[in-house]
């Protein structure tokens, strides 16, 4: 029987009403988390600039996270939580729990075994991946040393992060977000810790030592969730588990796709290696502030709503899989494309502001304002491919963004080649950000052909936040030529004064253009400045 009109509209309702407050507890979580980080950078920063100990340490973190990104991160988004929800939906709570534990369990043997091996070879793998590291200083051999050792202390961390981020899909899969989006508050304050605490006795050393803290409270956080929601541990694998089998075929073309994405990592790193002392470090510090607008806005949304899409999935609910989809990227859009664009306008002012004390000097906030207006480039792609890589995941097609994810790899490893040494840091970041674009482009096309879904609303949307862009941008060139940024706080006024005459410039333009979502995210934030006033 048909549901009545009410009904209907009940149910969008409280549909809408669920994801937006899925939504606001995942930018909870990450803004938290980036504010944190933001904390942490400065931290950093200030503790160590851009020194050559530090460029080891980056180089360091590279291969755990590798580990970690490729196993867990391939095992969470795209196969694990789908199975993970069509089990409750169809089978009920004990077959789920039991299939989390046997994926849990053979994610952290993997884990361990990559561990041991990464523990071995770490004299072998870090030349590979910065083969430059200190040579332009005579420091080659100590600085390798340093960076060896320091890869050996993250790796316990992998581990902790491998137990961690299952737990963190039991919980999204039940679209539980608070203490996931808790989880890595946490770590970055374990982080911070190192920096300010463990690093005046241990030097870099202290760093590393803060991320296994980190990651260890990242861990425990959620350990008391997963118990509340029914999960008993039980030690079994469960190899003939046809569900198992199915997590490990979605998983499979996932591995591939991540390991791409983190080799486009490792292929900056080589490159940077070479461009001399400290743009390691730089183009990390760059990479960074980059990451806060795509987080808060491309990851934060595209999490919280990845569990609704595959609900939808499940229940055969294709169009409104594409409704969802829709609507997110435009959301998405409204609030990334002037973030990018403003942070690319302010890039100097904003580096200075925030990272220029102690070890960090005038010239580091220079090099590294430099790689992140061409990392700027990047980031509307990037929040897009969060996205749409979710509505493919939802569908339970992870080989269509491996293949976009390879291709980009590809052409940041050939622009990577050819203009490192032309252009230095700005090179081998306008080469991410290009690479982003055509993995985006391609990877909507084939989202649009393969659900059906018309693409003309969207990007008449998309056309008229990029007008409104264009117009903040003009507005803040015009801007830029009367501020300063000779001394800190001339360049702290530049940056506050950029932001609210950017913000209220697209602002203006969004509403006289008749972008729908101006309304959208100013009721909601209106409804929250008035909600402490409720009776």
């Amino acid at each position: 029987m048909a549901d009545a009109p009410g009904a209907a509209g009940s149910r969008r309702a409280a549909v809408g009403g669920g994801l937006a407050l899925a939504a606001a507890i995942v930018a909870f979580g990450f803004v938290g988390s980036r504010l944190l980080g933001v904390v942490r950078t400065i931290v950093i920063a200030s503790a160590f600039g851009a020194s050559p100990e530090l460029d080891a340490y980056n180089v360091a973190f590279r291969i755990p996270d590798l580990i970690f990104q490729v196993l867990a991160g391939a095992t969470l988004g795209s196969a694990f939580i789908p199975v993970f929800a069509r089990k409750f939906e169809r089978e009920g709570p004990p077959a789920a729990w039991l299939l989390a534990s046997r994926v849990l369990n053979l994610v952290v043997l993997a884990t361990t075994a990559l561990c041991l091996a990464a523990f071995m070879l770490a004299p072998v793998l870090v030349p590979a991946i910065a083969p430059g590291l200190g040579d332009d200083l005579g420091r080659s051999e100590e600085l390798t040393g340093r960076a060896v050792e320091l890869t050996r202390i993250m790796l316990a961390s992998t581990l902790l992060f491998a137990a961690s981020g299952m737990l963190t899909g039991m919980l999204n899969g039940r679209e539980r977000f608070f203490l996931p989006a808790l989880a890595p508050m946490l770590y970055n304050l374990g982080i911070i810790f190192g920096a300010v605490v463990l690093a005046d006795r241990w030097g870099v050393n202290g760093l590393a030592f803060g991320v296994v803290l980190g990651a260890g409270m990242h861990l425990g956080v959620q350990v008391p969730g997963v118990i509340r929601e029914g999960f008993r541990y039980r030690p079994t694998l469960g190899w003939g588990d046809p569900a198992v089998r199915e997590v490990g075929r979605l998983m499979a073309p996932r591995v591939v796709g991540l390991a791409a994405a983190q080799l486009n990592f490792v292929v900056t790193g080589f490159f940077a290696s070479k461009v001399g002392a400290s743009a390691i470090s730089n183009m990390t510090y760059a990479w960074l502030l980059a990451g806060l607008p795509l987080a808060l806005f491309g990851m934060a949304l595209s999490t919280a709503v990845f569990p609704r899409l595959a609900g939808q999935v499940a229940r055969d609910e294709l169009d409104a899989l594409n409704e969802t989809v829709s609507r997110v990227l435009r959301l998405i859009m409204f609030l990334t494309v002037p973030a990018a664009l403003g942070l690319a306008m302010l890039r100097e002012p904003a580096v200075i502001t925030l990272l220029e004390r102690g070890a960090f000097t005038r010239a580091d906030a220079l090099m590294t304002a430099a790689a992140l207006g061409w990392y700027c480039l990047g980031i509307v792609p990037q929040a897009g491919i969060e996205i749409h890589s979710r509505g493919f995941y939802a569908l339970g097609d992870t080989r269509t963004p491996v293949a976009l994810s390879v291709l980009a790899v590809a052409i940041n490893l050939v622009l990577g080649a050819l203009l490192w040494q032309p252009f230095g840091v700005r090179g081998l970041a306008f080469a991410v950000g290009a690479a982003s674009w055509v993995e985006w482009l391609g990877l909507y096309a084939l989202f649009v052909r393969r659900t059906g879904w018309d693409p003309r609303p969207d990007l008449a949307g998309i056309a008229r936040i990029s007008l409104a862009g264009a117009g903040m941008g003009a507005t803040l060139a015009v801007v830029s030529t009367v501020l300063r940024n000779d001394t800190w706080a001339e360049a702290a006024v530049s940056a506050a004064a950029g932001v609210v005459v950017g913000a209220l410039s697209y602002a203006a333009a969004a509403r006289a253009l008749g972008i729908p979502e101006i309304e959208e995210v100013a009721g909601r934030l209106t409804a929250r400045l008035r909600r402490p006033h409720a009776a």
